[in-house]
């Protein structure tokens, strides 16, 4: 085994034959479509050399496997003992790496899925070369822009991908991005949804300066990013760590304010005790939220920090309010709150105005 990478669920092996083997040749996988036919060719049940054809079901499959979803679709057999095998185009070109399927018995029902060669070949290249994989690395944590996130920030479609938190130390922080961006480009490559981001991102050569074009505050700025090494931020981020707390107990000290479903207090010293709270996070505390309410649903609890209300900061839960109300006079349906959890991580969260007034 010259290297693997769990992301992908693919490895390289070095074997020494006894006589030349015949390679077959990579194709682009870019160049598939719809409906084309595709032959898988494996080993299941222990039947090697088994030939199965097909057609291709689908492209760009995300089936919650990794960070890097993006399968081909075929209902080509694939079974137990297909993984690691050719999915052939019809001139004999292998697109894809037969890897999953989608079966309540364990057998074939038609529903397979295979690693297409455009992801598959630079990993394949890194791991030959080096051993290891070595992605390039942002530094964020993103957010997918839905229907009321978009409404609330003013856009006029839902895309890009939405920063939730950037990592202290990481080269989005270095590099000015914050908390509330959306971006909508990444080195000259549009970003239609988020889970397009961790793709290119991971694709563009460690240390390159990139331009990143975001929407911040309603306008579109470009920002200058060096890309780091995903996997020393991945150690970056496991040392910082994260303490967790606990918060049941929906009476909260200083002066209480009703807003929107939730009822809101200052953060006082015995607060932060109470509940948990890190030091570093500075807001509005939310005592409780109302049994029903629009807040209930999108799973706010008490002892949660409103750290941000249409992406201007609060301190207060008068100043929540009237942030609010700013909002509904401004004609906006949804008010986007920046939310700090119980483990101080940080999430963007709407709540429609319209429905709570």
């Amino acid at each position: 085994v010259l290297g693997r990478d769990t992301k992908t669920d693919l490895a390289v092996l070095q074997v020494e034959p006894e006589k030349p083997l015949t390679a077959v040749k990579l194709s682009d996988s870019e160049d598939l479509r719809v409906g084309d036919w595709v032959m898988a060719i494996g080993n299941p049940f222990g039947f090697g050399g088994t030939v199965t054809v097909g057609i291709v079901s689908a492209l760009e499959r995300d089936i919650n496997s990794g960070p890097y979803d993006n399968f081909i679709q075929t209902d080509a057999s694939i079974n137990r003992g297909n993984s690691g095998g050719p999915l052939f185009n019809m001139d004999g070109e292998v697109v894809g790496i037969n890897t999953a399927i989608i079966s309540p018995t364990g057998g074939s029902i038609g529903i397979g899925f295979a690693i297409p060669s455009e992801l598959a070949l630079p990993v394949i290249e890194q791991l030959r070369e080096f051993g290891e994989t070595r992605r390039g690395w942002l530094g964020v944590r993103i957010q997918q822009v839905t229907d009321e996130i978009a409404e609330s920030l003013g856009m006029e479609k839902a895309m890009g991908a939405l920063v939730g938190g950037v990592t202290e130390g990481g080269p989005a922080e270095k590099s000015g991005l914050l908390a509330g961006d959306v971006v909508l480009k990444f080195d000259g490559k549009d970003v239609p949804e988020m889970r397009d981001l961790p793709r290119i991102v991971a694709d563009t050569a460690v240390g390159k300066s990139v331009d990143v074009v975001v929407l911040r505050k309603g306008e579109e700025i470009t920002v200058e990013v060096t890309l780091g090494r995903l996997e020393e931020g991945e150690k970056l981020m496991a040392n910082q760590g994260a303490g967790e707390g606990s918060a049941d107990d929906p009476d909260a000290p200083g002066k209480p304010e009703e807003v929107l479903g939730l009822l809101l207090g200052e953060i006082t010293k015995e607060a932060r005790e109470q509940y948990k709270i890190a030091e570093d996070v500075e807001g509005v505390l939310v005592a409780a939220v109302a049994p029903g309410s629009a807040a209930e649903e999108k799973r706010i609890a008490a002892g949660d920090v409103i750290v941000e209300v249409g992406q201007e900061k609060v301190a207060s839960p008068a100043e929540v309010k009237e942030r609010i109300e700013e909002l509904k006079k401004a004609g906006r349906k949804s008010a986007l709150l920046l939310i700090a959890s119980k483990n101080s991580e940080l999430s963007f969260v709407p709540l429609r105005i319209c429905l709570l007034y």
